[in-house]
């Protein structure tokens, strides 16, 4: 019988999406007031896969990850979501914006492995983690490159996001040869 062992920490990553520079300003320096430091950030890319968000969100978005310094425990993954989701309100709230949802935030986390991503919707590859969140394994890591599954979202198939994905995963290469737990 195998022994139950704690997850080592990953990498918190978070994900915005807005038409609004100031709108990704204000959710970077409230996630780096959270998590502290950014360990790597991306340039804001084009989000041009779909047109889902167009109604509530606008057009001409941008989409723009964060990793952060401090170790992350992916037990905590649902109560970020939660958090987050906050945040996009809070932010809703307080600008003078004509879309209903000016900001998006998507966190979850890496590890050398996989990319995992949380979600307040239920489909048939995601797991329930409580408090009405679910987590996918969004892509994973196999064989030298990033793969995905049928049901992934066609952005994070994208060769300039994977490319961003994989210089995290060798940030936490490196921290695990400096003995770091992540």
């Amino acid at each position: 019988m195998g022994q139950p062992t704690p997850h080592p920490p990953a990498l918190l990553l978070m994900a915005a999406i807005s038409r609004h520079a100031a709108a990704l300003r204000w959710a970077r320096d409230r996630a780096i007031g959270q998590w502290g430091p950014i360990a790597l950030e991306s340039r804001p890319f084009e989000f041009i896969e779909t047109d889902y968000y167009e109604s509530t969100m606008g057009s001409d978005l941008r989409k723009q990850f964060f990793t952060f310094t401090d170790p992350f425990d992916p037990s905590d993954l649902a109560d970020v979501k939660l958090l987050t989701n906050r945040w996009e309100e809070e932010y809703a709230a307080v600008g003078d914006y004509a879309e209903a949802r000016p900001l998006n935030l998507d966190p979850g986390y890496l590890t050398m492995a996989k990319l995992v991503l949380a979600s307040t919707k239920d489909h048939a590859h995601r797991i329930y983690l409580g408090q009405g969140i679910y987590a996918e394994i969004t892509i994973f890591y196999r064989g030298k490159r990033w793969q995905h599954h049928d049901l992934t979202y066609a952005d994070y198939r994208r060769e300039d996001f994977q490319a961003f994905f994989s210089e995290c995963r060798q940030a936490i290469h490196r921290r695990q040869r400096e003995g770091h737990t992540t």
